[in-house]
């Protein structure tokens, strides 16, 4: 190499150098540190060779879509697969995927320090595929939740499971976006995604999402991946504020309530807004109204296009299920629509959604 050239070289590495130590760069060890002993390898196990496919299925989304559940080979009589999941009270309420444990018939926890637990499933939430199980140990690490509402673009992230079933392995990155809209299986889109650039792997599923503080975030459950697997960047949480009241529910009630407006909506196009005098398409435009729902006796009509819910704003149609799937099921909330060119505002009791009714809102 030309001597100039070199020297060019040098300059620009100690160029970075220097501007990497005068940002200030984040050492996670004192965070990964602290937060390893809350987190949990899961191993489950079911009694016939067969492995069912998880509530985020792989058949339900775009090719490129996967939860990141690690299925093992079938072994002699049962399937064996591993993820992840973390502690949430010191008397042993765990929390991860819904997907991890779907139809397993044994469940065990394993902690850092090797101890292992049988755990039972207190309740399951497919719609966010969230799992709350029990394991009887007393005084356990635990990890604290943050407020989801807090989290911006560009903050760092720390991930913490089990890929590949290789436990405790840690993975750091940044926030990419968030409320990203992800349907699962049947339709359902309750969940406003983190994503993160953190590489995530098969086995990370139900693992911690943790800021710089060692507070959860996120769920992780979900990456983008290529043909054959692996992450490539993107991946997906659900966010804690979600996480936290689906824990309330099923340790009150072993299920979750949602609220349910009872409408099909769809994009609001440029014409769309046009036509209704907006500036330009946002909202969510109501294409059908299911008889006998909270929405038709409210008077909401096809046509209508929903801005805000609960004094919340909807920019995009799966704001929607999203925002009245958090409300409680009998409260009294208004909407601003646009009837044509007029704005309106409506007063709706929030139904209860069915078991089996689509998360179209």
């Amino acid at each position: 190499m030309p001597r100039h050239r070199f020297a060019l070289w040098v300059l620009a590495a100690f160029t970075f150098s220097s501007e990497a130590l005068a940002h200030d760069w984040p050492d996670f060890n004192e965070l990964i540190t602290g937060a390893s002993p809350a987190v949990v390898r899961i191993d489950t196990y079911q009694a016939s060779a067969g492995q069912t496919a998880p509530s985020l299925s792989e058949q339900s989304l775009p090719d490129t879509y996967h939860d990141f559940f690690e299925h093992r080979p079938d072994e002699v009589e049962a399937s064996h697969g591993t993820g992840s999941g973390f502690i949430i009270s010191e008397d042993g309420y765990v929390l991860t995927n819904q997907h991890v444990v779907a139809e397993a018939a044994q469940i065990s926890v394993k902690l850092i320090d090797h101890r292992r637990y049988d755990a039972r499933v207190v309740g399951m939430d497919p719609r966010s595929d969230l799992a709350l199980l029990k394991i009887e140990a007393r005084e356990l690490p635990v990890l604290r939740f943050a407020s989801s509402d807090n989290a911006r673009v560009g903050q760092w992230v720390v991930a913490i499971g089990a890929p590949f079933g290789l436990d405790y392995s840690a993975s750091a990155g940044i926030i990419s976006a968030i409320g990203r809209s992800i349907p699962t299986e049947g339709g359902d889109n309750y969940v406003p995604f983190i994503q993160s650039d953190v590489a995530t792997n098969p086995g990370s599923s139900g693992g911690p999402l943790l800021n710089l503080q060692g507070q959860v975030v996120g769920v992780n459950s979900q990456i983008f991946s290529r043909p054959g697997g692996g992450s490539i960047g993107l991946s997906f949480a659900i966010p804690s504020a979600m996480a936290e009241d689906v824990i309330r529910q099923l340790q009150a009630h072993g299920r979750v309530a949602r609220g349910w407006l009872g409408v099909y909506v769809q994009e609001v196009t440029p014409a769309m807004a046009k036509a209704a005098g907006l500036d330009y398409a946002f909202g969510a435009f109501v294409a059908h109204v299911q008889p006998g729902s909270p929405a038709g006796a409210a008077g909401i009509r096809a046509g209508d296009i929903f801005l805000t819910l609960d004094a919340r704003q909807i920019v995009e149609p799966g704001d929607l299920p999203q925002i009245a799937g958090l409300l409680v099921p009998g409260s009294k909330v208004v909407a601003e629509l646009i009837r044509g060119v007029a704005r309106q505002h409506v007063t709706i009791t929030i139904g209860e959604l069915p078991e089996s009714a689509p998360s179209a809102q």
